[in-house]
């Protein structure tokens, strides 16, 4: 029990709240004019004009129900145990206003957007005001357990969302840490092949430093020209370890092997355009064009419906290189968020390389993903 204790403790609130949007102030706005036009027609109503004005004074603390969701919740609740007391003091009739109900979106909020800490020092304080107002409306038993129901129905809402919320965000980190870890892979496999090539021309500059000086020269100036094209790779190479051994020293497939992927024989055809300097790419981008090209592909043949050609359109402009892959199928939705052929998974590799992915429905139909790759690696 104290380990789950500090567990809830110790929550931290959820991550990328949406911030205050036009549909807030419209939430707000409404409440108050509910509240407006609910204190000044509805007939015999006590403690006017208190009531309205303290129902008004609370709703600008919808607008913080995300970022101060503790906060907002205090004010809420405190308003309505002041009515509350309010009530018992003067010993009149009901206080609160039906607009008043709005507070209950401050509790859901509380679940949602609050840490462990806020939830766990939000709640109790909401019971209490909860069984405050009981017992200042004479509520009888029936009416307890469907108040304290209602109330648990809106706790138990906010902590499915979180919950389902949690997942997706674990979801989408493991996609972006499947794609780190194939992107690392390639720049290792990159490296690799680079500091074996150091390694031999290192060795064939010691057998002929002796008798071929001029050899020898040459040597160095290949082994440098290897070295800084390998440390500018290995400055944008995400650090993750390979967790499978050195044994494959060969780059990974590049642009130049997208020739490979054209086919004319089967349906939907696959056309491979290539145009520009492409021969001399970092080979993380080389390696990054392909992969991309090739995920793009395998999702437009298993997602594309009536498609009969798929073009994929490669060309170097200045200094980035655009992909394009389009089929003429009909729209579809893309393919799902699975590590290493989600939209979410490719967009990170783009990324990753400071390039940009987009995909969506084509001007004419059909499926469209374009991707921009800088020549020049981050640093």
């Amino acid at each position: 029990m104290t380990a789950l204790w500090r567990s809830v403790w110790s929550e931290p609130r959820p991550a990328d709240p949406p911030p205050v949007g036009r549909l807030d102030w419209l939430l707000v706005a409404g409440c108050a004019a509910a509240a407006l036009v609910e204190g000044t027609a509805r007939p015999g109503l006590a403690g006017q004009p208190f009531v309205t004005v303290l129902a008004m004074a609370v709703m600008p603390a919808l607008l913080w129900r995300r970022s101060r969701p503790l906060t907002a919740c205090l004010i809420g609740f405190g308003a309505a145990g002041l009515l509350s007391i309010a009530q018992l003091s003067t010993r009149s009739g009901e206080l609160g206003l039906t607009s008043m109900m709005a507070i209950l979106v401050l509790l859901y909020s509380l679940v949602r957007w609050g840490s462990g800490r806020e939830v766990a020092v939000g709640l109790p304080f909401v019971m209490a005001v909860a069984s405050l107002g009981m017992y200042a409306a004479s509520a009888g038993v029936a009416d307890v357990v469907g108040g304290t129901l209602f109330l648990l129905l809106f706790v138990s809402l906010a902590a499915v969302f979180r919950y389902r919320a949690d997942v997706w965000h674990r979801r989408q980190r493991e996609i972006r840490n499947a794609e780190r870890l194939a992107l690392a892979r390639d720049l290792h496999d990159t490296v690799a092949h680079h500091v074996s090539a150091i390694a031999v021309q290192a060795q064939a500059g010691q057998v002929v430093a002796g008798t071929q000086p001029g050899q020898a020269a040459e040597v160095l100036a290949a082994i440098e020209s290897e070295a800084t094209r390998t440390l500018a790779e290995m400055r944008a190479m995400v650090r993750v370890l390979r967790d499978d051994g050195w044994d494959a020293y060969a780059p990974q497939r590049g642009v130049a092997h997208l020739c490979a992927l054209e086919r004319t024989d089967s349906s939907p055809a696959v056309e491979v355009s290539l145009a520009g300097a492409l021969t001399s790419l970092p080979a993380p981008v080389d390696a990054a064009i392909y992969r991309l090209a090739q995920e793009s592909l395998t999702n437009a043949v298993r997602h594309a419906r009536g498609a009969t050609r798929i073009a994929i359109d490669v060309r170097r402009v200045g200094d980035e290189v655009r992909l394009r892959v389009a089929d003429d199928g009909a729209a579809h939705p893309g393919p799902r968020a699975e590590p290493g052929l989600g939209l979410t998974g490719m967009a990170e590799r783009a990324q990753l390389l400071g390039g940009s992915l987009a995909a969506g429905p084509g001007p004419k139909g059909g499926w469209v993903v374009e991707a921009v790759l800088p020549v020049g690696l981050p640093a």
